[in-house]
């Protein structure tokens, strides 16, 4: 069975930098895309990056780019997203997904997901 299980979630002041892990198991090869989404009390869940293995390429969301680094191991099957000065407005629940072959920010895409890590910003 595929799991995906997030950790390193937290509070912190604004400014301040958490990184974030999943760890994937049963998937995916390298041919798998990973992407971080979060979810904020009443509002959609949305892509903050994606992570490809096989490509040297990350993709950002804007309100992301320049603040967040994903980077991977794939001899430990995890992903992290650094998180650099983080904001308030970066408070949300924060999730791992899962796909085949190739990356994309909508979210009804992903097949699998993990339970989610909160990261609150004060």
């Amino acid at each position: 069975d595929v799991q995906l299980v997030e950790s390193g979630g937290g509070s912190v002041r604004a400014g301040g930098s958490l990184t974030l892990s999943c760890a994937v198991s049963g998937y995916p090869a390298s041919t798998d895309c990973v992407a971080w989404f979060r979810q904020a009390p009443g509002k959609q869940r949305e892509a903050v990056a994606t992570f490809f293995p096989a490509l040297p390429n990350r993709e950002y969301a804007d309100s992301v780019k320049g603040r967040f680094t994903v980077s991977g191991d794939n001899a430990k099957k995890s992903v992290y997203p650094q998180m650099n000065n983080l904001r308030p407005d970066d408070t949300a629940v924060y999730y791992c997904a899962a796909r085949r072959y190739t990356c994309t920010f909508r979210t009804e895409l992903y097949d699998y997901w993990g339970q989610g890590t909160q990261v609150t910003v004060s």
